[in-house]
């Protein structure tokens, strides 16, 4: 199976792009940086993972694209608090992440241990 064909793979690259448009013109670089390299380490370690010779190394991948997940949830809260993202976007991403969240579960879980 390709990563391209993967669900969550393409809802987590649909947010990383979002990401990117919103934060285009932050001028607070650090905080831009930071939000849109854990969004797009999303979608990379899925399709890092993918392309690993084995069970053990994709399953590392999809582990750590879900912490990535919880880093980026952990910005979006932040974001809010301090003014840059407004709360319905934070609400709206953040059920994309627990959406993306739970997809990652489960290609760990058909992973095995």
């Amino acid at each position: 199976m390709s990563f391209e064909t993967l669900h969550v793979w393409k809802k987590a690259c649909n947010l990383s792009c979002e990401l990117y448009q919103h934060f285009a013109n932050c001028r607070d670089l650090g905080f831009k940086d930071q939000i849109t390299r854990s969004g797009l380490s999303i979608p990379s370690n899925i399709a890092e993972g993918f392309e690993r010779g084995s069970v053990k190394e994709k399953r590392k991948f999809l582990f750590y694209a879900r912490g990535s997940a919880a880093e980026l949830r952990t910005q979006i809260l932040i974001g809010c608090q301090v003014g840059f993202v407004e709360p319905s976007l934070a609400e709206k991403w953040s059920a994309e992440l627990f959406y993306i969240k739970k997809m990652i579960n489960t290609l760990i879980q058909q992973c095995g241990d």
